[in-house]
């Protein structure tokens, strides 16, 4: 059995097409790894912006477990994945802000990253991550997709470089739907 974590962060919950998507592809995991799925929506439980309190409160002298225990939850969670598959919608070509706070609290110097005389080095491995990146435009491959360089290069940080990406583009033109059905037959083919 392989633990999955399903990250979310539609606005327009089920009802949007990075959900749909993403519901699929973890419906595929469980039904063909019998995965055990732990569902983080971060649209629907909204992590508020990171304050420097609780970047403090990570500090090894810190008092304020409370505080800190926010972010070691989100990190245990990673952690305890094998796969982790996230919904991705783009939202003013970039990441939406929920997940950017997701960002900020997985990124932990000397717990998922440290730094060495030759720069930062990541202290995850062996965790596949499976990008299902929902677009209403055509962006993949050029200077306007800031999110796949971003998602590589933030998991690069932490030290997960298995990572690949299922996109759906143009689904805001006029074949959409054309265009949405055919990310569903690339889900339903994807190997795990």
């Amino acid at each position: 059995m392989s633990n999955v974590l399903f990250i979310k962060s539609s606005l327009n919950g089920n009802k949007g097409n990075s959900n749909i998507l993403g519901n699929l592809l973890v419906a595929k995991l469980k039904e063909e790894k019998s995965a055990n799925i732990v569902e983080r929506d971060l649209a629907a439980d909204a992590l508020p912006h990171l304050t420097q309190a609780e970047m403090a409160s990570w500090a090894p002298d810190s008092n304020n477990q409370e505080l800190a225990s926010f972010s070691d939850t989100l990190i245990d969670e990673l952690k305890a994945s094998d796969t982790v598959v996230i919904a991705m919608p783009m939202y003013n070509f970039g990441v939406p802000s929920t997940f950017k706070a997701w960002v900020d609290r997985i990124a932990r110097a000397g717990v998922t990253f440290q730094y060495t005389e030759n720069g930062p080095v990541g202290l995850l491995e062996n965790k596949k991550i499976i990008v299902v990146a929902a677009r209403g435009g055509i962006y993949e491959g050029t200077q306007k997709d800031t999110q796949s360089q971003h998602l590589k290069d933030f998991f690069g940080l932490i030290g997960l470089t298995d990572i690949s990406f299922i996109y759906a583009e143009g689904l805001a033109m006029p074949d959409g739907e054309e265009r949405m059905n055919a990310a569903k037959q690339a889900i339903s083919e994807f190997k795990f």
